[in-house]
């Protein structure tokens, strides 16, 4: 077999072989096939793209060259959840809670931010000595008591994907159907739970800027899943704008606080209602009509409150946190008001922007060395849809000394868009479309 006669096979709208697929890839991790050769082959993926079977026999090649994460030592269902990364995006820290207070098990193994998406890992460390580094044994010692535990992945979980995903950024090839969904798929399934909810989103802070492209994506996972016998709920959501009213690590926090609380309710709480109830449903615990209603029950009567108060004080965080997170939280008390010196509608929000705004502040990381100030960030008062008038502040910056707030008041200014009418309702809609 050739390296050659695969890249010419598909270069020429051909299709892959399983066999030809697992040499490319196990050969290129053993340093066998040179970057030059697998950049060919990932170009030619990129242009003429995979079929569903091809797109399968690549997830399950990334996905046996590492490990796998046997869940089976936690009592009870164990559903997992992935969003494919947008700004704002906190789910994980309430939405854990809520699920919990219906009996399924959340344990979950997550990553850091990179570039203007951020990490749940680097939200929870902002609770002051929350601790993401767990031991085999803690991580499954907290799952049994707590129903919740949320970790760094230290598992060697699809290494191939890792050096696959190196090469695709540099070559220009990370934004393919088959690629992105062969990368993500490889990682879920290598977390051996009994299902997976899917949060795909869409729009200017996400990888797919589409509607359709998104659904695309959201259906090529779910049908990698189906292949692998996992069930799985696909939801394609909107990322045309920031989720709820906060970006940066301690006001997500504070915000995701205030969610299980019941202080607050948008797009993020609708969000967290929607995709816990999904996941509950995918258990068989009980159906998602009765879910979203035993959530919101247990929000209001404290019940999801405690349970995020205990999570946290088992992974060695405060819990006082819970109870009074604006005192326990590090949140910067220098600000600046970014006011809107026009009259109209907010008819465009550019989320990225906001992502990247955020990360000039020193809440993100432009590099995996960077380091994170958990006390900077941006809270939003004006979200799409809404009237603004001149003198009215849009948003507010939290800022260090050290960066100031010059730099990221100008890329957010930029991120907004005010015209005289409003936007159409779509774009302002949460969820386009459910995939099973």
């Amino acid at each position: 077999m050739r390296p050659y006669d695969i890249i010419v096979k598909k270069r020429d709208g051909g299709i892959n072989t399983k066999e030809e697929i697992k040499y490319m890839i196990e050969k290129y991790v053993e340093g066998k096939i040179p970057d030059y050769q697998i950049a060919s082959w990932l170009m030619a993926i990129y242009f003429k793209h995979m079929t569903s079977e091809e797109r399968y026999n690549l997830t399950m090649t990334m996905l046996e060259s590492g490990d796998k994460v046997d869940l089976s030592a936690i009592e009870g269902k164990k559903i997992d959840k992935h969003s494919t990364g947008g700004v704002g995006d906190k789910t994980t820290i309430s939405l854990a809670p809520m699920v919990a207070s219906i009996g399924l098990k959340v344990s979950k193994l997550s990553g850091r931010g990179l570039g203007h998406t951020g990490g749940t890992v680097d939200k929870l460390e902002a609770i002051p000595g929350f601790k993401t580094a767990l031991s085999e044994e803690e991580f499954f010692k907290i799952a049994n008591e707590k129903g919740v535990v949320v970790a760094g992945q230290t598992a060697n979980i699809a290494p191939a994907d890792k050096k696959i995903y190196a090469l695709r950024d540099t070559t220009a090839t990370v934004n393919e159907i088959s690629l992105i969904s062969a990368s993500i798929m490889s990682k879920k399934l290598g977390i051996m739970s009994d299902g997976i909810v899917l949060d795909v989103k869409t729009g200017s802070g996400a990888f797919m800027k589409s509607i359709e492209e998104s659904v695309e994506l959201a259906k090529a996972m779910v049908d990698i899943a189906k292949k692998n016998g996992k069930k799985v709920t696909a939801l394609v959501t909107n990322m045309d704008q920031p989720l709820g009213y906060t970006v940066g690590n301690s006001l997500e926090v504070l915000e995701a606080i205030q969610t299980v609380k019941g202080e607050i309710k948008n797009d993020f709480t609708e969000l967290c209602l929607e995709l816990s109830a999904h996941m509950v449903d995918l258990s068989g615990i009980m159906s998602y009509e009765k879910a979203k209603e035993e959530i919101q029950k247990n929000i209001y009567n404290g019940k999801v409150k405690e349970i995020m108060k205990e999570w946290i004080k088992s992974q060695g965080g405060n819990p006082e946190v819970v109870e009074n997170p604006e005192k326990i939280l590090n949140i910067s008390n220098l600000t600046y008001d970014f006011i809107s010196d026009k009259n109209g509608y907010i008819t465009h929000i550019d989320a990225e922007s906001v992502g990247i705004s955020s990360m000039l502040l020193g809440a993100g990381r432009a590099s995996k060395e960077d380091i994170i100030d958990t006390s900077v960030g941006i809270k939003i008062f004006k979200k799409l849809g809404d009237e603004v008038k001149v003198g009215e502040k849009i948003a507010t910056l939290y800022y260090s000394e050290e960066k100031g707030y010059e730099e990221a008041l100008k890329k957010l200014k930029e991120s907004y868009i005010i015209k005289d009418e409003k936007p159409h309702e779509n774009k302002t809609k949460l969820i386009y479309e459910i995939v099973k």
